[in-house]
């Protein structure tokens, strides 16, 4: 099998829209953990974000090709666009368990993502049944972990220290609504793609 035995890393997000500082965690994680590929894996129906407003899931899977697509290392999935409900972690990482019975999986999220885990769905579950590689961002060093949850789930928590690149998707989105540059936060073909579609122009500030 293609993916037998191979490392792979699912950096799952909103992606909205996808930028630099999510590229540039991938591409670190990439290369720490010596993974054969990053798969992007955009939020369908984020539970997070029920009472917010996102961009259409089509726009968000399309930004995320167009910024993934120089790099051979990074793939983009569907699964959470095309699968009904709302998107749980644990049945992403159980859904690439299945498509890569023979692959070495993590997920690769923020510090800041770590340390609200327990809110998210079935986590101790997850903890077992996934590693993660957690990456520091800015305003949340990896210290910040917390003792109990980094002590008790040491083995399923790998650290990242990535340089820090304070975007975010939040302040591009305000960025873009009142007119200011977001050049060199995103790459030129997603920053093509927001101008191109109107996206964020007429979205209220979240």
């Amino acid at each position: 099998m293609e993916d037998e035995d191979q490392m792979i890393g699912i950096m799952g997000g909103t992606f909205d829209p996808i930028h630099n500082g999510h590229l540039v965690t991938a591409e670190c994680a990439r290369h720490q953990y010596d993974l054969d590929k990053v798969v992007f894996v955009p939020s369908g129906n984020p539970p997070h974000k029920t009472d917010k407003k996102i961009t259409s899931a089509e726009d968000r899977y399309s930004m995320a090709l167009l910024a993934t697509m120089s790099n051979p290392h990074f793939r983009v999935s569907r699964i959470e666009i095309d699968r009904q409900g709302l998107s749980y972690t644990i049945d992403t990482v159980r859904a690439f368990k299945e498509m890569y019975p023979g692959a070495k999986i993590y997920f690769i999220t923020g510090a800041d993502a770590i340390l609200e885990i327990f809110t998210w769905k079935a986590p101790d579950v997850l903890l077992e049944e996934v590693e993660f590689i957690a990456a520091s961002r800015p305003g949340y060093c990896l210290s910040q972990l917390g003792k109990e949850i980094y002590d008790e789930y040491r083995d399923s928590i790998n650290l990242l220290e990535i340089p820090g690149l304070a975007i975010s998707s939040t302040n591009i989105r305000t960025r873009v609504k009142h007119g200011r540059p977001i050049k060199y936060q995103l790459p030129e073909e997603v920053e093509a793609y927001i101008r191109k579609h109107n996206l964020y122009v007429y979205k209220k500030e979240e």
